[in-house]
């Protein structure tokens, strides 16, 4: 006991006598100096005064707050309420449309009218397609005042192939046409009967081939040969090519055409002179697109290489061709102009397929397009409505016009009474102002509607032939309801002018040629149809409701109203 006491007492003296010596250390190495601490007052929280939540008051009088219960007196209620269920809300789909791949349609009309047409596709695997079609319409004709046969028939067929690969799609078609018409304008009616019908023929083959990605986009191939009943006959090869070329960083795509055209008759309209046309013309076409922000141009070039083989003669053509458009005010107004040009080319088919009455005797030669300049505006007025307005100044050389043929009053061929058209070519100015107005309000209801102004200037004819002044159209579809459907197609063509003359030779005419105005017409056609089945639906259409037997062409009426019923069915094989 003794021992730990010394030993606490001893520990105590060695504390203390440590503390002292450091303290002396302590005052040996701190300077004696005045230190005056300066700081800018900062007032805190804890400054403030603070309002208690309950404050203490100093009224003489406190009066204190009575407790206050309440109680709630309940009286059971027998009830035979049972709350159902919840269930979720269904929401009603509309059935899905069955689509067909193939169709059959058979209608029955006034004037004794056919119309028939089958479709058919069917897959072989999942990379190949067969398909086929066949269409006929006929009608005997009986058109008032008209004491010749007037009527008609056009029967098609045509088959096709499609095989889709991974970088590639390649189709092959092939089809023959046959048409049958009759020169029946006749300006003296009371002439004895005789046969003015014709025929004209088309068989093709062609394909295209698109392509993924790569060089080359896109090619398209065609053959046709086309003639009538009077040993005509024409043959055209036609190829057109599009592809990119990269040149530092970007893309200039090139389109490449060749096209070659050969034909002939068997003779002029006044001599028995046979004539033979033909051409040959190579075109390129490179372009560059520039997008930036709200513009986008295209910026290009047309050549075309051409050589008329019957003459031996050969020219380069140069066009241009850009095209711009900018957002003025997003979709709903954006502007777009552009000046464009070619060589376009003329057929026999293609006059044959204006002009069903041309004579065996045509003289064909391309149209040269010197420039097409436009500017317009076009955009949304609203979700469901689009507009667009169009001005064109147009330059044309040797611009195909269509004239009526001269009665040769004496040894006619039946289509040299006066009845038939030829071709003259002059260059032609035209100046033109248009509109379409199309309106989507839904998927069951379309409406569109389009007019066009235009102004000539010729510079060899007196006029441009047969080429209206004013021309308008309106075409309304509707889905009345899963049912019914309906649409109307209605158009109005204005005055057009031609030239009568007589004899054997213009230049030894027995009268001076005669000017004259074929009256403006207007044309309504309606349809209507009922859905039976997904299958099986019937339509009834009305076509040239207002009556009339105006003239397409002169001496040419058309027949008065038509009424057309039939069916058209649905299947897969």
């Amino acid at each position: 006991m003794p021992n730990r006491l010394q030993h606490k007492l001893l520990a105590l003296i060695l504390v203390v006598s440590a503390t002292t010596f450091a303290q002396e250390r302590e005052k040996d190495s701190i300077d004696t100096e005045t230190v005056n601490v300066v700081k800018a007052y900062t007032p805190t929280i804890s400054d403030a005064f603070k309002i208690k939540e309950t404050p203490n008051l100093n009224d003489s009088t406190n009066l204190k707050k009575k407790d206050i219960k309440y109680n709630i007196f309940s009286i059971p209620v027998a009830s035979t309420f049972t709350p159902a269920k919840g269930k979720a809300a269904g929401v009603n789909k509309e059935k899905s449309v069955k689509l067909y791949d193939n169709y059959a349609s058979v209608g029955l009309g006034t004037y004794a009218t056919i119309l028939g047409e089958v479709y058919l596709n069917h897959q072989l695997s999942r990379n190949e397609r067969v398909g086929g079609y066949f269409s006929h319409h006929s009608s005997q004709g009986d058109i008032d005042g008209i004491n010749y046969d007037n009527n008609f028939r056009e029967t098609e067929l045509g088959a096709n192939y499609t095989q889709q690969q991974r970088d590639f799609t390649w189709k092959l078609e092939g089809g023959y046409e046959l048409q049958r018409y009759n020169w029946y304008g006749l300006p003296d009616q009371t002439l004895p009967f005789f046969d003015v019908g014709h025929s004209f023929y088309n068989a093709n083959i062609g394909g295209n081939i698109d392509f993924e990605d790569g060089i080359f986009n896109k090619a398209t191939v065609l053959f046709r040969r086309f003639g009538d009943s009077r040993n005509s006959a024409e043959n055209r090869f036609l190829v057109t090519s599009e592809f990119d070329v990269p040149v530092n960083d970007q893309t200039i795509t090139t389109e490449v055409n060749i096209d070659y055209l050969s034909g002939g008759f068997d003779h002029t309209y006044f001599s028995e002179t046979e004539l033979n046309y033909g051409n040959f013309q190579l075109g390129v076409a490179p372009s560059y697109q520039f997008i930036q922000d709200d513009l986008t141009l295209n910026l290009g070039v047309r050549l075309v290489y051409f050589n008329d083989t019957e003459a031996s003669q050969s020219k380069l053509h140069f066009y241009p061709n850009v095209t711009a458009s900018y957002r003025l005010v997003d979709e709903l107004l954006i502007g777009f102009g552009g000046i464009e040009g070619g060589l376009q080319q003329n057929s026999y088919f293609g006059f044959a397929d204006e002009n069903r009455f041309v004579a065996p005797t045509l003289f064909v030669q391309p149209t040269d397009q010197s420039y097409d300049v436009s500017a317009g505006i076009k955009g949304k007025l609203s979700n469901s409505m689009s507009y667009i307005v169009t001005g064109h100044y147009l330059s044309e050389n040797n611009r195909a016009l269509f004239k009526a043929n001269p009665d040769l009053l004496t040894e006619r061929k039946n289509y040299q009474f006066g009845n038939s058209f030829g071709v003259v070519y002059d260059d032609l100015k035209t100046f033109s102002f248009e509109g379409e107005l199309n309106v989507d309000l839904n998927r069951n209801f379309k409406l569109g509607a389009k007019a066009a102004f235009f102004a000539y200037s010729t510079d060899s004819e007196a006029e441009a032939w047969n080429l209206p002044d004013l021309k308008a159209s309106v075409f309304m579809d509707y889905q009345i309801d899963a049912h019914w459907f309906a649409g109307a197609n209605l158009f109005f063509v204005g005055e057009r002018k031609d030239q009568i003359s007589e004899g054997r030779n213009p230049q030894l005419s027995l009268n001076q040629p005669q000017t004259v105005t074929l009256d403006s017409y207007f044309d309504a056609n309606v349809h209507a149809g009922y859905k039976i089945s997904d299958r099986l639906s019937a339509f009834v259409k009305g076509n040239n409701l207002v009556g009339t037997n105006y003239q397409r062409w002169l001496n040419y009426p058309v027949q008065g109203i038509q009424f057309l019923a039939g069916a058209t069915y649905q299947f897969d094989f």
